[in-house]
């Protein structure tokens, strides 16, 4: 399963890149598909965000990501980084009260505003106080009206892009008018990124939508759809990963996870991903062999370090295939979650208990008995009691996707 991302460069006055704009595709043709667009800007987000990350597309340049009127009434900005992502405001929204509180609460959290196409009209009045950059298209205006409304936003630093620049002309006429930033088919066409995408169980996704429906929501009954989920759980910590929340403490567990996030942000969470995943399936056997895997490291867990750490077990099983999942080195993975340490080691295959852990269920993958029985020499567990286990995590995990 693959995603795609159409990015544009933008440049400044020297022809250098300043920023990228991202745009939805739904495959290499370089085209924008037939749904909505507040789906398509949910899709950016949970399939290359989440499970790609956006800094990887742009090269850590600013993104420009379009938002509609839901995204930006449901804020789903706030899962970005503010400090590498512009919240571009498309001209399709419909400007009332309730949209202009949201932008501005937003603007709050540090982010930057764009909007798009701007044609001066007083609806957009309200925002200009708070808003960072605007867009304008070639030819919008004439050069006389155009000088006038440049010079009264540079005015008040406002930072002004010119879009669908297609000629030196038209390059060089804007430069001269005051314009900071270019995009444009003279300049460059948009460029296909395509990369793995992690998807999510259906019914996972209405299990979740079910239960937020619930108040207060049952975090043991949300706990359990995550767990028979590795994709989910996944991308649950690259949302958590953002600068909204703070970083001081690692997640342990995945109810640490709910808790730490709070209903608001988890309710956030599960309608972004069911907005752009519902209709997605997943790789089953990958994921399969993911819950095995972490119901193995979490039983074991119990036997290598004395009953401690086997919610630490549970996350180093369940997370031990994302490098295949996502086509991306284990290493740039865990750079982007905020997981315990001790799990860090044990995926990037640091020596200690849950790495040996994590062992152990690969050599009974592989039919490598005398790896199981040299690995389980310094623990105080028989060879016959790990082939109980793993027999118990292959019936327990059979049973999680059978519900699929």
């Amino acid at each position: 399963m693959f995603a795609y991302v159409a990015r544009q460069p933008i440049f400044d006055v020297n022809k250098e890149v300043f920023a990228y704009e991202l745009l939805f595709r739904d495959g290499k043709s370089n085209c924008f598909p037939d749904i909505e667009p507040d789906e398509a800007t949910s899709k950016i987000i949970a399939d290359s965000h989440l499970s790609f990350g956006i800094e990887e597309i742009t090269n850590g340049k600013l993104a420009f990501i379009n938002f509609h009127q839901n995204t930006l009434l449901y804020r789903f900005p706030t899962s970005l980084d503010p400090k590498t992502t512009i919240v571009e405001i498309v001209e399709t929204v419909n400007v009332d009260p309730e949209l202009i509180k949201a932008c501005k609460h937003i603007r709050g959290l540090g982010y930057k505003l764009a909007l798009d196409d701007y044609d001066g009209s007083g609806q957009w009045d309200a925002f200009l106080p708070f808003t960072s950059i605007i867009k304008f298209e070639v030819d919008a205006f004439d050069d006389v009206l155009m000088e006038s409304m440049v010079s009264d936003l540079k005015s008040k630093r406002t930072q002004l892009v010119i879009e669908r620049v297609e000629t030196m002309e038209q390059f060089e006429r804007y430069k001269a008018m005051g314009f900071d930033y270019f995009q444009g088919y003279f300049l460059a066409r948009p460029e296909i990124i395509r990369h793995k995408k992690i998807g999510a169980s259906t019914l996972a996704m209405m299990d979740l939508l079910s239960e937020t429906a619930v108040s207060p929501l049952n975090f043991e009954k949300i706990n359990g759809i995550f767990e028979r989920d590795a994709a989910l759980t996944y991308k649950l910590l690259r949302f958590i990963n953002n600068p909204i929340f703070d970083k001081s403490h690692k997640i342990t567990s995945l109810r640490h996870a709910f808790n730490y996030m709070g209903e608001i942000e988890l309710k956030k969470f599960i309608a972004l991903l069911a907005l752009a995943n519902l209709s997605e399936s997943e790789p089953q056997e990958l994921m399969v062999m993911s819950l095995v895997r972490a119901k193995f490291c979490e039983i074991t867990m119990k036997f290598v370090s004395q009953g401690e750490d086997t919610i630490a077990g549970f996350l180093t099983g369940l997370l031990s295939l994302m490098d295949t999942l996502t086509g991306q080195e284990m290493t740039t993975i865990i750079g982007k979650i905020p997981i315990d340490q001790s799990v860090k080691n044990a995926l990037c295959g640091e020596d200690g208990e849950l790495k040996d852990c994590l062992m152990f269920v690969k050599a009974f993958e592989n039919a490598h008995w005398n790896s199981v029985k040299s690995i389980a020499s310094p623990y105080p567990i028989k060879q016959t009691q790990l082939h109980a286990i793993y027999i118990e995590s292959v019936k327990w995990a059979n049973a999680l996707s059978q519900t699929d």
